[in-house]
Parts: C-alpha cells; sequence; structure tokens
C-alpha cells in the first residue's frame, strides 16, 4: 500500500515588505523540517512534490535531498489565491481564514473562493498521483488552507475550518492511501 504524506512547510520568515509567496522557512522551520526527516516514515518515500511557493520548495528541498530525489514542482498545489489583501496581521489573518472555510461559494475580500481551491487542489493530487511511481510513498509539501480543503474532500465533509491544520506555524502532516483515498492519520506536527 503506497501511502500519501501531505506535509504542509514549517514556519517562515514573515515580511510584510516581500510578497507572501516568496517567504523562506524560517531557522524554526528548517530545524523543525530536519527533524522530520529522522522520521521513520521518510525513507519509504519514492517521489517529492511542491507547491511553486518558497516555503514548500524550501521544505520540499530538504527532503528530496535527504532521499537522493529531485522535487517536481506543481503550481496548483499553491495556498488558495490571497494577493487581493496580501499580507494581514495575524488577527485580521485568522478572521479572513475563518470567514474563507465558513462561506466556500464566497470570494472574501477578493480572495480565492474556497470551493475553487478545494478543486483546484483535489485535480492537482490526482495528476501528482497519475505521475508518481507505482512503489513507494508519495510527499506532497504544500499549505495548510489547501491541505484542510483537501482533507474535507478526502472524509467527504463539507468545507470546514475544524479540518485545518493545529497550531500556528504551520509543519504538520497526515496521510491517505495513494490506491483507495482513504484517510490513513489525521494532522499531526511532522516530527512526530
Amino acid at each position: 500500500m503506497a501511502v500519501v504524506h501531505c506535509i504542509t512547510h514549517p514556519e517562515v520568515v514573515i515580511d510584510p515588505a516581500v510578497p507572501v509567496p516568496d517567504w523562506p522557512l524560517s531557522p524554526e522551520g528548517i530545524r523543525r523540517m530536519a527533524l522530520a526527516l529522522e522520521r521513520p516514515w521518510v525513507p519509504g518515500i519514492r517521489a517529492v512534490f511542491s507547491s511553486a511557493e518558497r516555503k514548500a520548495t524550501d521544505a520540499a528541498r530538504m527532503l528530496a535531498d535527504r532521499l537522493g530525489l529531485v522535487p517536481a514542482i506543481v503550481e496548483a498545489l499553491g495556498e488558495n489565491d490571497r494577493s487581493a489583501t496580501g499580507y494581514l496581521p495575524r488577527a485580521e489573518f485568522e478572521a479572513m481564514a475563518d470567514a474563507f472555510f465558513a462561506h466556500p461559494e464566497r470570494s472574501i475580500r477578493g480572495w480565492e473562493r474556497a470551493v475553487d481551491a478545494q478543486r483546484r487542489v483535489v485535480a492537482a493530487v490526482e495528476r501528482v498521483l497519475a505521475l508518481a511511481p507505482g512503489q513507494g510513498d508519495v510527499a506532497i509539501i504544500f499549505h495548510g488552507g489547501i491541505g484542510a480543503l483537501l482533507l474535507c474532500h478526502l472524509k467527504g465533509v463539507p468545507i470546514g475550518r475544524a479540518e485545518d491544520q493545529p497550531g500556528g506555524g504551520g509543519g504538520n502532516v497526515f496521510t491517505f492511501d495513494a490506491a483507495t483515498r482513504r484517510v490513513l492519520s489525521g494532522w499531526r506536527p511532522i516530527e512526530e
């Protein structure tokens, strides 16, 4: 049974002067990703796919380098498009994220609608699985918002923030069976 490890990038350097997709991993994010590389599930990975956003590609390169692989970049694995607002202070961002999940059919202040982002990520994951080698596990490095949307789809539940990753900085993983699309484990920190 091939397992798909859906990994969200860990902590980033938040810089309001830099476009959000260009934020790199922070020293804490790098530290946590290095710990994740020591987990017993990592050696079974035979393919690494990543969003094109820098924080995800930073994490994907660390994982792929450990395994002697080259990560494949898939633009459609990017986070929900929030370019209409750009950087938002934490409290304002959390309120927007609440509204994004609560009203999936609406664009909140110009953000990509949750239903559209979910459709996009589900199609991207199907494309990834079609490209992945037949043997071995797959790692997909992406973002918390679309990870939650994918998890809602896999569980067959309505879009809602209840499936959002825990914590405030990212760096979580959930798994599903590549053949059946059955969720095997919910969110947990990458280093556990």
